[in-house]
């Protein structure tokens, strides 16, 4: 690890105008959107109450990724991030192929948070139809993304601070409901958690864990993002503990309060929030709830543009990707990296139409393994690198407590979930779907790194 990202081309430099209070909710904004607002009800659906142990399990394992990440991003700030990390511990095919595929899940979720922002929207305002309301999302914020990280990190600021209390609300009233606190409002209690508590056992876990996985995906843009934040070396290592504790009380309770209010076979669970306030009978809060996660998932598009665009630009410094993406505006923006990370947001649109209701539960199921493996590399990187930088006696400004126990406990309970997803029918044919895409991806770098050298030797 070094404190200065060698992998970048020096004449071309992102702007460094995001403030340490943007980085930390940017973080939470990433996270905090379609997997929570939309995907917590497909987890219930699929494993019952038990979806609380698939949010456990995963929730250990993205708490020591982000430590390792942070270690990293705080040693090396880079608009790469792992995929830099990636290639300087495993090589430039393991790097290229870690930065791509991550750039593809974050492009596949900006079209899904399009789509179910536009969805939710549509249910209290059935005026606009849903390809048209996602494709206005998609245009707007595009022009958000190429405004400027200032503009961009402030806008992202606010949109997550009003998620954080929108959650905290909904925390409180289903407390309320579940202790009989609300008046003329009978308590379900707990007999949906006791009753049936695994009831498709640990095909459904291992099911609802994908799912899980998902929603916690995008969290490690904290890492990506440290690059143009002010001072990363200190605000990265506040970022990631401030945003992963912070996760793991909005999702665990949210959860826990959805599972227990609402049964696993209830049509509710289409939006879960609006569903559990809609029992509480206080009038207008579904849709009001309904609103907050429009918002919410408009604010994980924002930072989920953000990160891939800014993973493009970084494939493309390291020649991994075109030249023209790692080209900026006046702003510092990489615009051709925003434009193609944003056209699959409106294509998906397009498809909406030509498919309606088909196309988010598609997208779903494409990027929940996709997240295990880029955390996988961070976890192995930062096992090479930080005994190399032991070894060599370099110091760094960020170290991850508990070294090598944790990262090797981080890995082990990867392989746990990996063999636990191939033992189900459901997410066995998504690992196998992604690793082939893998090993596509790998091949396509390496043939390309080789063309390269050939091409380079011939002149």
């Amino acid at each position: 690890m070094t404190t200065k990202s060698a992998a970048e081309h020096p004449s071309l430099h992102l702007g460094h105008s995001m403030k340490p209070r943007q980085l930390t909710m940017m973080g939470l904004g990433s996270a905090i959107g379609a997997g929570l607002f939309l995907g917590s009800g497909a987890g219930i659906q699929a494993a019952g109450p038990a979806v609380l142990v698939s949010y456990l399990v995963a929730g250990t394992l993205i708490i020591i990724v982000m430590w390792a990440l942070g270690e990293m991003a705080a040693a090396n700030p880079t608009s790469g991030a792992f995929s830099v990390y990636a290639e300087k511990a495993l090589g430039k095919t393991a790097g290229a192929t870690v930065g791509w595929l991550w750039w593809l899940q974050l492009v596949v979720v900006i079209a899904a948070e399009a789509l179910g922002a536009a969805g939710l929207l549509f249910t209290i305002w059935p005026v606009v139809p849903v390809w048209a309301l996602s494709l206005v999302f998609m245009a707007v914020f595009t022009a958000i993304n190429l405004a400027g990280v200032r503009n961009f990190g402030e806008f992202e600021f606010w949109f997550a601070i009003l998620k954080v209390v929108a959650i905290l609300l909904f925390l409180a009233i289903g407390t309320a409901l579940l202790l009989g606190w609300l008046p003329e409002v009978p308590s379900p209690g707990l007999s949906n958690l006791t009753a049936d508590f695994a009831p498709a056992g640990l095909g459904g876990i291992a099911t609802a864990l994908f799912v899980v996985i998902f929603a916690f995906g995008g969290t490690e843009i904290v890492s990506v993002a440290a690059a143009e934040t002010e001072d990363p070396e200190r605000s990265v290592g506040h970022a990631i503990r401030t945003v992963v504790w912070r996760i793991l009380v909005f999702y665990i309770g949210s959860v826990f309060v959805i599972a227990a209010v609402l049964p696993s076979t209830s049509d509710a669970l289409k939006s879960p929030f609006a569903g559990v306030l809609d029992l509480a009978r206080i009038p207008g809060a579904g849709a009001a709830i309904t609103l907050v996660a429009v918002v919410a998932l408009l604010s994980a598009l924002n930072a989920n543009l953000y990160g891939a665009s800014r993973m493009a630009f970084s494939l493309s410094q390291r020649g991994e990707a075109p030249a023209f993406l790692s080209r900026l505006n006046k702003a510092r923006v990489p615009v051709a990296a925003v434009s193609i990370s944003v056209a699959f947001g409106f294509l998906a649109a397009v498809l909406e139409l030509l498919f309606p209701e088909q196309i988010l539960p598609a997208l779903f199921q494409l990027v929940g393994s996709t997240c295990l493996v880029v955390w996988g590399s961070a976890l192995v990187s930062q096992l090479i690198l930080r005994r190399r930088a032991d070894r060599e006696g370099t110091a760094l400004p960020l170290r991850m407590r508990g070294f090598p126990a944790i990262t090797i406990f981080g890995l082990v309970l990867l392989a746990l979930i990996f063999a636990v997803g191939f033992s189900s029918p459901d997410s066995s044919k998504q690992l196998f779907s992604t690793l082939a895409l893998i090993a596509a991806m790998a091949a396509a770098s390496w043939l390309g790194t080789r063309f390269g050298k050939a091409r380079r030797g011939a002149n």
